[in-house]
């Protein structure tokens, strides 16, 4: 197929050729992946974290290169591609070393989980792949890259520098074929250990679909807003909304596509006038002129996307109405609806183009409700100078990134580890970028405890499990002494990592001027989901871990099971446990009639799944964590959590106000 340059249609300049794979090539890759011939799984950390060294090296030196083949074939301007080679570059550097973590603890034995396929976009063709593939081969897999067919001259330039590094072709395969191809041969085939996707819901959904038991990591849509209040530095906020809006024409996950008014700024017509004419000011044409803000859109617009360029719904008007440029389909000029109502179209679809819709909210708890009612969770902004409101919208928005008083877009790798949550992701929502992203894709054995660090304060469940080794010592619980010896190793562990780690919003850098805080809160109600064969360590750690994290707890058991196991939990040290729970019973039969009233489902292995449980968590958007259950809380604590940062820039023009002198340590 021919890769033709967006920014010089309705010319068509071919900048690339290249051939899809059919289904002969998929099987073969496959297979060479599962091979491993050149041994990338045998390698020590340090071994492919040099190699990986290298790889980031050679993507500085295509920086150029890179970003000339995402101009011509998505059409992005090169103020945005050049950060996302930066982002490239960091992920490459950072997940390897991030494994260090894992991989340096005495008491685990890591190992990749064998065959990754990354399936990336079009809209960031360099540092999204990037990351997948980077991540995945730091913990020890083989990797089949599968491009948009939209970005494939881009990515294959990006495999290059990889290659070029040492890491050979058997081990990190390029794979462009048809979507169709990809979710019939690829996705569901059985050699395919896990999928990294980033893309839209629908297309996580309908992988799940083909292949119910898919170790699936997506990111996927968002419907950002942007909060602005009348405690706002409403020129401040102007700026930033307009790069966050329409940087890439629109075309970002991240992007913000709602303006929430507080009803003073609503009715601000100089705010509005402002407003429009930042808009006005963006210059839109070919990425090869470098005056140009926004570049071609991806396709001409269809769908959802045509229909929110050229059309009203009813209170709509155009504060700004876009127009189509210079013959080429794919050139767009800014387009502004004002008076967006509460459930309309513009309100809670996903449009991914240069649209910002603006809707008018009574006071700050009415623009979060309007916020959260999109579904979706993804990024989300609040301009304002008053912590106060600062605080209470901190606390009440649903969304994974949060900016205060700067752009919704641009996340930088630990700084700001990007992913959502709701509609905006589908697995186990956990950040790319971040400390714990690598864990997804290897598998681990305990071969020891984990060591028996400090618990900050005095805990419950800590009584529970000095009593309980007390009772075994004393040899009391004989038949099940060694799970219950596993289990007060676990509460120690989970007890230490929640306190310490999960519990405490951390900020690795300390930038004077922005406040950068990793924090987890969570996931809300947790399904313990108990099986026939279900060990006591497997049920007790799994309840244990999920009131330790503040979870409310659903225990699902099968109806009629008796076993030692439903004995414990129905006899006196057992209710120890359940009384120190937010907890409520449910039938494993009726998984169909309550499964819409909790957050995750929690199991002990993933042949233990009913197949009628996956259908029903895929259907209500629900993660399914079916990992075997560890001891060691830095593992087992994020399948109840989810990740959340929040970046407030707190400096106005390098002011920094009353906390001028503070202390960064």
């Amino acid at each position: 197929q021919a890769v033709f340059d967006l920014n010089q249609l309705p010319d068509k300049v071919v900048v690339a050729r290249f051939a899809m794979a059919d289904e002969k090539d998929i099987q073969r890759a496959v297979a060479t992946a599962q091979a491993d011939p050149d041994g990338w799984r045998a390698r020590s950390l340090s071994q492919r974290h040099s190699v990986l060294r290298r790889a980031a090296q050679a993507i500085g030196r295509a920086r150029g290169d890179l970003m000339g083949a995402a101009a011509a074939e998505t059409g992005k301007v090169f103020t945005q591609s050049d950060p996302e080679v930066s982002e490239a570059i960091d992920f490459t550097n950072y997940y390897p070393y991030s494994m260090r973590a894992f991989d340096n603890s005495a008491h685990l034995r890591v190992r990749g989980k064998g065959v990754g396929v990354v399936v990336s976009p079009w809209n960031f063709p360099i540092a999204i792949p990037c990351g997948g593939i980077a991540a995945a081969l730091a913990a020890g897999n083989t990797v089949i890259l599968k491009p948009a067919s939209s970005a494939v001259l881009t990515a294959w330039l990006l495999c290059q520098c990889f290659w070029e590094a040492g890491v050979s072709r058997h081990t990190l395969q390029f794979l462009p074929c048809l979507g169709v191809a990809a979710g019939r041969q690829l996705i569901p085939h059985p050699g395919v250990d896990f999928v990294i996707l980033t893309g839209g819901t629908e297309t996580a959904r309908s992988m799940l679909a083909q292949r119910s038991d898919l170790a699936l990591s997506a990111e996927t849509g968002g419907k950002n807003s942007t909060i602005v209040t009348a405690m706002a530095d409403r020129d401040q906020a102007i700026a930033h909304v307009i790069a966050s809006a329409f940087g890439h024409g629109g075309q970002k996950c991240s992007a913000t596509s709602l303006l929430i008014l507080e009803g003073e700024v609503y009715d601000d017509s100089y705010f509005k006038s402002a407003l429009v004419d930042a808009a006005q000011s963006m210059a839109v044409g070919s990425a090869w002129r470098f005056h140009n803000r926004i570049g071609p859109l991806i396709r001409p617009p269809d769908g959802v996307l045509r229909r929110g360029l050229t059309t009203l719904a009813p209170g709509e008007t155009w504060a700004l109405a876009p127009r189509n440029l210079d013959n080429n389909p794919h050139l767009w000029t800014p387009g502004i609806k004002w008076g967006v109502r509460s459930g309309s179209f513009t309100h809670t679809t996903e449009l991914f183009g240069p649209v910002l819709g603006v809707m008018r909210a009574d006071h700050l708890d009415h623009a979060v409700r309007l916020a959260n009612r999109t579904g979706y969770g993804l990024t989300a902004g609040l301009q304002s100078l008053d912590p106060r409101e600062i605080d209470r919208w901190a606390d009440t928005i649903l969304a994974g990134n949060l900016y205060v008083n700067r752009g919704t877009t641009g996340a930088v790798v630990l700084r700001q580890p990007f992913g959502g949550w709701r509609r905006s992701a589908v697995g186990p929502a956990i950040k790319a970028g971040g400390p714990n992203y690598v864990s997804q894709f290897f598998q681990v054995t305990e071969i020891a405890p984990p060591p028996a660090d400090k618990i900050p304060r005095a805990e419950p469940l800590l009584d529970l499990a000095q009593r309980w080794e007390q009772q075994c010592r004393w040899g009391q619980m004989a038949s099940f002494r060694d799970d219950i010896t596993r289990v007060a190793c676990a509460l120690r562990s989970y007890l230490h990592h929640a306190r310490t780690l999960f519990d405490v919003a951390v900020d690795p850098f300390h930038l004077r001027g922005e406040a950068n805080h990793l924090r987890h809160v969570p996931v809300g109600a947790v399904a313990i989901c108990v099986h026939p064969n279900d060990t006591h360590f497997e049920v007790l750690a799994r309840l244990a871990a999920a009131g330790i994290a503040g979870c409310r707890v659903w225990l699902s058991l099968p109806e009629g099971l008796t076993n030692g196991v439903t004995q414990f939990l129905d006899g006196v040290e057992g209710g120890l446990l359940l009384t120190q729970l937010k907890l409520e019973r449910c039938r494993a039969s009726e998984v169909t009639q309550w499964i819409s009233r909790v957050d995750r489902l929690r199991y002990a292995a993933a042949d233990r799944v009913p197949i009628e449980v996956f259908d029903a968590a895929r259907q209500g958007g629900l993660h399914v964590a079916s990992a075997p259950v560890l001891m060691d809380g830095r593992l087992e604590l994020p399948h109840y959590y989810l990740n959340q940062t929040v970046t407030n820039a707190y400096h106005r023009s390098g002011n920094l106000g009353d906390r001028a002198g503070e202390r960064l340590d």
